[in-house]
This record gives structure tokens, sequence and C-alpha cells, in this order.
């Protein structure tokens, strides 16, 4: 059985011990994406982001690099305490629901690999708010590739030990944007190179897991 209400699963407080590994081993993302998703915004120096739900800042350092100031909204203090720092990225606490962010106040709202953890009415009323008339949404997962056959042996072990069955797929916040005007889905390749504790790591940096021991 899948649980789709991740949100009541304690999200603020369930990655605390697994804030080292996720700064460690959690994968980026790639170029193109960033691309994609600042792409006809502006002069990316002008822009203000905010990334929600953003854990170490993994994906708030890839918008900085390009010139992009960020507000990182991170409800965990321990996934705060263990970012590497950038002169253009703010860390804040507050949540997806409620970001404590002016009306109107940013040009781009993202979460990489986190719109699963918010409770999504409330969150998309929340972005729509915070958002400039002109402003853009875009939700990034790095989405596991089951034709590989290593990856797909992978995934049918962790999901046996998996304390939680979650099913959060694109197509899935694809239907729940239906209050933003225009909805555009792409798909990038990506690759992470893994040693045996890169992999043992990965995996514990996930809070679906029983954190073990490495």
């Amino acid at each position: 059985m899948t649980n789709d209400r991740l949100y009541q699963m304690n999200p603020q407080g369930r990655f605390s011990d697994r804030a080292e590994d996720y700064a460690k081993y959690r994968p980026s993302y790639p170029a193109e994406a960033i691309d994609c998703i600042l792409e006809g915004l502006g002069e990316p120096s002008q822009l203000i982001a905010t990334d929600i739900g953003a854990g170490t800042g993994i994906s708030s350092r890839l918008l900085a690099h390009r010139g992009v100031k960020v507000i990182t909204i991170e409800p965990n203090a321990a996934m705060r305490q263990v970012a590497k720092a950038h002169p253009l990225v703010e860390f804040r606490d507050g949540s997806a629901e409620n970001t404590k962010l002016p009306s109107n106040s940013v040009d781009l709202v993202t979460c990489f690999q986190s719109f699963h953890w918010f409770n999504p009415e409330p969150t998309l009323i929340e972005f729509a708010r915070i958002l400039k008339p002109e402003g853009r949404l875009a939700a990034v997962w790095n989405n596991r590739d089951r034709s590989d056959e290593f990856t797909a042996e992978y995934i049918h072990l962790t999901q046996t030990v998996s304390t939680i069955q979650s099913d959060w797929r694109t197509e899935r916040f694809l239907r729940q944007t239906a209050s933003f005007s225009t909805v555009t889905q792409l798909t990038f390749p990506y690759q992470q190179a893994l040693d045996r504790e890169g992999l043992i790591g990965r995996t514990m940096s996930t809070s679906l897991y029983p954190k073990q021991s490495k």
C-alpha cells in the first residue's frame, strides 16, 4: 500500500539524523534542467528565487552559481547546519505551507526532490501568493531509471525495507498544479557515480529506510 500523504509523516524532523549523509551523498542535478528553469526569466543576477525544502542547499547553490539570489526555506535545523555557505544563498526557517515571505516577492519558486513532502493544497496557494505575476514554479525530481538492471534491483531491495511505501510520481504533481496557467514536463539524463560506501550513504540519506550504521 502506498502513502500519498507524506506531509503527515513528520517531514520537518525526519531528516535530522540523515543530514551528514544527505550533504555527502545526495546527487546534484543536470545543468540542462537549471538552464530550462531560468530560461526566459531575465538576467539571473536580477532574479530572486526561493528554494523550498532545500535540505543542505544542493539545488540552491546551483541557482546561485548562475548569479541568482536564493532564499532557502528549510525547516530542519540539522540540514541547515551542515549546508555549505554561498554568498548568494540565505537559509531561513520556514515551511512550504508558510514560507513567511512577502506577497509577490520572488521571481522563481523551486522544489528539488521535496514537493512530495508538502501538503499540496495550502502549498500551491502559498506559492501563488509569494510569486510575482510573471514568476515561475519548478518542481524537480531525480527519478531512477528502472530500465537499468542494477538500478531496478536496487529499487526492489530498498523497497523491501522501506518504512513507507510512497508514490510521489511527477504526473500527480502536474495534476495538482491546475491553478497555474501553463504546465510543462521535461526530462533530462543524469548519472551519479557511487562506490560501495557512496551507495550505502546515498541509501542512508533517505528517510524512508531504517537508519543503520555503515
